[in-house]
């Protein structure tokens, strides 16, 4: 599969690829909201510093140049206010994504995962997936909205963040 465009835009998110020069940037925002995060995600559990941003953004230069994830900075009103990415799988994609606490609630992950599952498809992945904790509501609203179908459950593997019950919900929608 050829890599996703670095940049995708509808007309209030836009998704760019992560770049070196965002450390601070990504520190700062998931670090404000590391309390926030790190109840869903087991990488902010311990908080979220220029450390980690600096790990992350070494791993997604590397897995964007070996194919595997493509990492990209959610921006909306010219800001940074979350992550979201695609992860390949075989012969699927699956989607993740996060939102600073500021953020929450306005459709930022929306958009963003309807402009990821939009690129999925045009490369040519069969299917998308997203999957989550079935406590994260609101990350499973998401998928709902974009009219993907639950298509069943799964232990999740540890490290389990504080607020998991520990079963994955799986969602799925088909190439149109």
């Amino acid at each position: 599969m050829e890599a996703p465009a670095e940049t995708l835009t509808d007309d209030v998110v836009v998704l760019r690829r992560w770049k070196p020069e965002q450390l601070g940037t990504l520190a700062a925002v998931a670090g404000d909201s590391a309390a926030h995060l790190g109840a869903w995600l087991s990488w902010a559990t311990g908080g979220y510093g220029e450390p980690e941003a600096k790990e992350f953004l070494e791993h997604t230069a590397r897995n964007w140049a070996e194919g595997t994830n493509y990492d990209f900075a959610i921006f909306a009103g010219g800001e940074v206010v979350g992550g979201a990415g695609m992860m390949t799988r075989p012969g699927w994609i699956e989607i993740g994504y996060w939102l600073g606490r500021h953020h929450i609630g306005r459709g930022f992950v929306t958009r963003a995962a309807r402009l990821l599952t939009a690129e999925a498809f045009r490369l040519g992945a069969p299917e998308v997936e997203i999957r989550h904790d079935e406590k994260n509501l609101a990350s499973g609203a998401v998928p709902a909205r974009l009219g993907f179908t639950m298509i069943g459950e799964e232990a999740a593997e540890p490290p389990l963040a504080p607020a998991c019950a520990g079963v994955s919900r799986i969602w799925r929608l088909k190439r149109p």
